[in-house]
């Protein structure tokens, strides 16, 4: 169908149909991952940030494409998860920037608001690599900037076309995808997008959100509570459209109401969220400042005696407790596997996100662990490569001193609590945490799930696979072998301590046998040995 201006009614219908295509098709994207190892995940990432960002608008009936992907964009960016979805969420917030204050546009204007998503997307990495997500949106930006098209369904058409043209020819600037024989999955991913807004256009669709189960974001702080510990009942979220300068001024009048407050301003819009005794009375003072939207008060003691009762467990589950004195320190850590998340507990982490390889959080997910502790200084771990770009941008969000140490591996991230000093500066502390992530290597065993070639290794389905830092250095049959084999490669001279952390598909008597041998071999290195309990990956093991 032609259209030569769309609403925002027409954006809705495009942004919904997009999100059920991907939400089909993510489990293709993630085989596109390059390496082997089963936490493909970009497709699932992708797919999860743009369903919470259409969550946003699910319910919002305004004719005004402004409004509507202003919404959607924020509703992305705190449903972001993984480096994909991050990426993603800059390029709706770009095309919002360019659909800013406008209720319909032509295809000039839209065209415009296509290369601002690729030029926020651009500047949301420091390094920016070319045979990615990156390059798709570009080419599509460009595309729509050029096009001579009208009728913004055949732009959509023009903008499609190129961009798969464009894919196909991501391995020339990416030899591993050549290698791999796959295209780069983020840009699949966003191709998937763009080809479901041309669709919602072309066949006149009118999108409703597929019943697609969600992921819960964790459980509440009544979960480790009784009753007569939790000092204020009520958790209060809401949002205040009106003046974000007040922001400040709203902070001072309700913080003595309540705890675990956070208040943030963001363009005309303030996010509240506060734990009280008394959510009209904080209703009623926010309410000076400008219109209420999205209020959801729960009441956390009833919510505790209903889980006594019936506990589910749930994904990225951030253990909350109210603390009420305030420290100087806290730490933030995200981890998979029972083993693993209690020694970070031990160790003093006062929040652990479930997550890690497959189920990256969310930058809301880290945003609600972070509001809860009640510190000077936070310290957030990602302990996975995937997770870094969505703390950072949890740590811009939140209304606290958070400093994100750019740990990539679950040894780095327990090296990094373990060398901390709670008596240094903060500056002292995050040099030093920097500098012992160098100084550990960290090796991982899993398996594969499908056949490929990697570096000129050629890989079956059901190989087992020896990673150190990331890169498949051993294929074999036999987990302890190729454990074995890649710790020979991991230790040195200079090393004196190995850790290894064995997941929940090994056998406990074969891995003590194992770590036996292991010490005959190695007398002179301390050997040390967790059951991590963690899913996919045999062994997670450093050398220091």
């Amino acid at each position: 169908m032609e259209y030569v201006k769309i609403n925002g009614e027409h954006f809705y219908n495009m942004v919904v149909n997009a999100s059920n295509r991907l939400e089909e098709q993510k489990e293709f994207v993630n085989s596109l991952n390059v390496f082997p190892v089963p936490d493909g995940d970009t497709g699932t990432n992708m797919s999860m940030t743009f369903k919470a960002a259409v969550k946003e608008i699910e319910n919002l009936n305004s004719k005004s494409i402004g409004e509507m992907s202003k919404i959607l964009a924020k509703g992305a960016l705190m449903g972001a998860r993984g480096n994909s979805g991050v990426i993603l969420s800059q390029i709706l917030r770009g095309i919002a920037k360019g659909l800013e204050g406008k209720d319909e546009v032509n295809s000039i204007e839209f065209a415009e608001s296509l290369m601002e998503g690729s030029k926020s997307a651009y500047k949301a990495v420091m390094r920016p690599i070319e045979g990615t997500i990156l390059t798709i949106v570009r080419i599509a930006g460009e595309t729509a900037v050029k096009s001579k098209k009208t009728d913004i369904t055949e732009l959509m058409a023009e903008v499609c076309e190129n961009s798969k043209d464009m894919l196909n020819r991501t391995p020339e600037f990416l030899p591993v995808l050549k290698s791999a024989r796959v295209v780069d999955s983020g840009g699949m991913g966003l191709l998937i997008l763009l080809n479901g807004m041309h669709e919602a256009l072309k066949d006149d669709l009118k999108a409703s959100v597929m019943d697609f189960s969600t992921v819960s974001t964790g459980k509440s702080a009544a979960n480790n509570l009784v009753d007569h510990d939790i000092k204020f009942g009520y958790c209060t979220e809401f949002l205040v459209i009106g003046d974000v300068s007040r922001t400040d001024e709203l902070k001072k009048d309700i913080q003595s109401l309540g705890d675990s407050m956070i208040v943030v301003g963001y363009d005309d819009i303030i996010k509240v969220h506060i734990h009280t005794n008394d959510p009209g009375l904080v209703l009623s003072k926010a309410v000076k400042l400008g219109e209420l939207s999205k209020i959801k008060i729960d009441n956390m003691r009833e919510e505790h005696r209903s889980l006594l009762v019936d506990e589910k467990s749930e994904s990225y589950n951030a253990e909350e407790s109210v603390k009420e004195e305030c420290k100087k320190y806290a730490f933030v850590s995200v981890a998979m596997g029972e083993g693993i998340k209690n020694i970070f507990k031990d160790l003093g982490v006062d929040y652990v996100i479930e997550g890690g390889q497959t189920m990256n959080p969310s930058t809301q997910d880290i945003v609600e662990s972070i509001k809860k502790i009640n510190a000077d200084n936070i310290f957030v771990l990602p302990n996975n490569k995937n997770i870094i770009m969505s703390a950072t941008q949890a740590a811009e969000l939140a209304d606290k001193n958070v400093i994100v140490i750019p740990t990539t591996t679950i040894p780095q991230g327990i090296t990094c609590v373990t060398m901390f000093n709670p008596d240094a500066e903060v500056e002292e502390n995050v040099e030093s945490m920097k500098k012992c992530i160098s100084a550990v290597t960290s090796g991982a065993v899993t398996y594969a799930v499908r056949d490929t070639e990697i570096d000129g290794i050629d890989i079956k389905e059901g190989n087992i696979l020896g990673l150190i830092e990331g890169k498949i250095k051993e294929v074999g049959a036999n987990v302890f072998e190729v454990t074995e084999t890649i710790l020979e490669k991991m230790v040195d001279d200079d090393k004196e301590l190995i850790t290894l952390f064995y997941g929940k598909d090994c056998n406990e008597e074969e891995v003590n046998d194992f770590i036996e041998k292991l010490q005959d071999k190695y007398e002179d290195l301390d050997i040390q040995c967790y059951n991590g309990d963690q899913p996919l990956y045999y062994f997670i093991l450093s050398v220091e």
